[in-house]
């Protein structure tokens, strides 16, 4: 690794890493990019690795918006009849984000050595999804790179604008389940024990959601290290339990199953699947490779080995939409839609209409999911109150007929 500091043909200084073999090979890699070195400093991988830059470029990432912006630049310079290494050089300098910033001087690297676009942006699986990079490649066999990156856009844009509108959902639900957590412990640690306090000291027999309580603290109190343990561990397993295929699938297919949420993870996994198909399509990418496209981006396992079951089916030689017939969570719209699209050719179209109308509801259930959960939550919250309000005022209650 070295460590540069140079100028460009406009006279501007530009910094940066390059991997190179030697400093002779780190200057001709420089003068290569059009810049004249200042300084060339070899550093090792130790002095690299504790390096702020490169620890600031390690805890960096590429949100949807720098792909977005990344992918309209890069089309929009491509329109534009910039070479490419060119073009790559100069969004190297102008990117603010770091790590993007590393990943394009890698990919410019790599294209000056002969390596294709879709070669250049594999090696970097962290930054662009194998849906971005295999597009990329259909583009180039197409030559028409720049209508390609214009669907990636829309995609990326239509994935950013549904993934928002779920956590914009679920917010409310969620900031109202952790009060809800917060009060119930709080009631229970500081505010039931002071009461029992003076109902013991008044003689007063304690009434059966009062004893709840306080067996519940008392429990608390003697072994919060063992339930602070106990938590700490099924955190580390369930972590460790997610990474693999079957924790993955598992935690996939509870997702879908649970109410309320379940229909509406699956109405965003099918606005995804048919937007992406469409584009696919579209863009000259065959059904088989689509299918290996779509089984790993559509972003949940149980729905993945769906389409591996799918692409199983398909190499048989059967249509799309006899598969998909036997094949969980596709609704008979889905299949009605793709079956009339291969029979009319028209298959994107259908796509896209299946596209439209799953981001309309997923809209139209985000919009309400407030006032689905809402009698949910108010019940949750009635019952603890009431709970808690039993276990202080029926005491309460005993208490004043012992004063009378």
């Amino acid at each position: 690794m070295y460590t540069y500091t140079a100028f460009d043909i406009n006279g501007k200084t530009v910094s940066g890493e390059l991997e190179a073999n030697s400093l002779e090979e780190a200057t001709e890699i420089l003068a290569q990019r059009d810049y004249i070195p200042a300084e060339i400093t070899e550093g090792t991988g130790a002095s690299r690795g504790l390096n702020l830059e490169n620890i600031k470029i390690g805890l960096s990432r590429v949100s949807d918006p720098d792909l977005i912006l990344f992918t309209k630049q890069l089309r929009t310079m491509l329109v534009a009849g910039v070479p490419i290494l060119s073009l790559l050089q100069t969004m190297e300098q102008q990117t603010s984000n770091l790590r993007l910033k590393q990943v394009i001087g890698a990919i410019a690297n790599d294209v000056h050595e002969g390596s294709s676009l879709y070669e250049a942006f594999k090696k970097h699986p962290k930054v662009f999804s194998p849906l971005y990079y295999s597009m990329l490649e259909a583009g180039e066999k197409s030559g028409a790179l720049p209508d390609v990156l214009d669907r990636i856009t829309y995609i990326i844009e239509h994935e950013y604008k549904v993934k928002t509108e779920v956590r914009s959902a679920l917010l409310y639900p969620v900031i109202v389940v952790v009060f809800l957590a917060i009060a119930f412990f709080v009631l229970l640690t500081f505010v039931i024990p002071k009461f029992v306090k003076i109902f013991l000291k008044a003689g007063v027999d304690l009434p059966l959601p009062t004893k709840i309580c306080m067996g519940m603290y008392q429990f608390l109190a003697n072994y919060w290290y063992i339930i602070l343990g106990a938590m700490a561990l099924l955190i580390t397993f369930l972590v460790f339990y997610f990474k693999t295929e079957q924790g993955k699938f598992m935690r996939d297919s509870t997702l879908l199953r649970i109410p309320i949420f379940g229909p509406l993870f699956i109405k965003s996994v099918m606005s995804r699947f048919a937007s992406i198909f469409a584009i696919l399509q579209a863009s000259g990418v065959g059904v088989l490779e689509s299918m290996n496209i779509l089984q790993n981006v559509v972003g949940n396992v149980a729905v993945s080995r769906t389409f591996a079951e799918v692409k199983q089916k398909l190499e048989g030689g059967r249509g799309i939409a006899g598969p998909l017939r036997s094949a969980q969570y596709f609704s008979p719209m889905v299949i009605n839609m793709v079956a009339i699209g291969e029979e009319s050719g028209n298959l994107d179209l259908m796509l896209s209409e299946i596209s439209s109308h799953y981001d309309y509801e997923v809209e139209y259930t985000t919009k309400n999911l407030s006032s689905l959960l809402g009698p949910i939550l108010i019940v949750c919250l009635a019952a603890m109150v009431g709970f808690f309000a039993l276990a202080i005022f029926l005491p309460m209650w005993d208490l004043t007929k012992i004063v009378h």
